[in-house]
């Protein structure tokens, strides 16, 4: 009996070509030459938040959304990453940061982020157990809990990253309703229209991704993102190239991409 099924050759070889060069990539990252990331506009209007959250004198929302044990880990990962940069702005600026994890199981890994912000700015006394405040596993509670939140306390900026699904719009247009700024970033791809159209900004797929590797610069992030983009370019050759002889009338290569 074959160990590769019949046909699935070609999807072998890319598989391998593509692991390789993301593994170079990371393997160059990790000895210093790391690949340099664009500085996403999100990013921008991050700092924005969190400024205008100290002018205003009014807090900062943010909240985590996915699991830690499923496909969205990725996503709840990046997610964190930003959680500690706007943490240790805020610690920085005063700001008054208040954070949501979408669910229990990201407690304690939410609150050890925001407590070690303060402590590598200097500020632990300002780490107040009371601002991580949790709703509810279930979907819509959670949602309720948040739009709850955004038209109590009027914040001046809202965050929500992570594996969003139908509540991101129920806070969404309550931020809106209540003038707040806000950041929304998903690679649910059934949630990113109405965070493109109704967030001050966003961060739409692999940007989610990006922007952590942007703020970390922890090379293994960042090497993935950079052999990302090479398997990204070598697909766009080959379907250049094979789009061009299949025209010629050379059709064998447009057939290696027949799954």
């Amino acid at each position: 009996m074959s160990l590769i099924a019949a046909g699935k050759v070609n999807q072998l070889v890319f598989l391998l070509a593509f692991s390789a060069a993301i593994a170079f990539v990371i393997y160059s990252a990790l000895k210093g030459k790391m690949p340099e990331i664009r500085r996403l506009s999100a990013v921008d209007t991050i700092d924005q938040c969190i400024g205008r959250a100290v002018e205003m004198g009014r807090p900062i929302l943010y909240s985590s959304v996915g699991y830690l044990t499923t496909i969205d880990a990725p996503q709840t990962i990046a997610s964190f990453t930003v959680l500690e940069y706007v943490a240790r702005k805020a610690a920085k600026t005063n700001a008054d940061l208040r954070v949501v994890p979408r669910y229990a199981v990201l407690i304690p890994a939410m609150t050890d982020i925001v407590k070690s912000a303060y402590l590598a700015e200097g500020h632990p006394e300002m780490f107040k157990s009371e601002k991580i405040m949790f709703f509810s596993d279930t979907q819509f509670a959670y949602a309720t809990g948040m739009m709850g939140e955004i038209a109590r306390e009027k914040p001046a900026s809202v965050i929500v990253l992570g594996a969003q699904s139908g509540e991101a719009l129920c806070s969404l247009e309550s931020a809106v309703i209540h003038g707040a700024m806000s950041v929304y970033g998903t690679a649910n791809t059934h949630q990113l229209p109405w965070v493109a159209l109704t967030a001050t900004d966003c961060l739409l797929g692999e940007e989610l991704f990006a922007v952590g590797a942007y703020i970390s610069k922890e090379p293994i992030s960042v090497g993935t993102i950079g052999g990302g983009d090479i398997a990204r370019f070598i697909c766009i050759a080959l379907i250049g190239a094979g789009a061009l002889l299949a025209t010629a009338g050379i059709p064998w290569l447009a057939g290696l991409f027949k799954i």
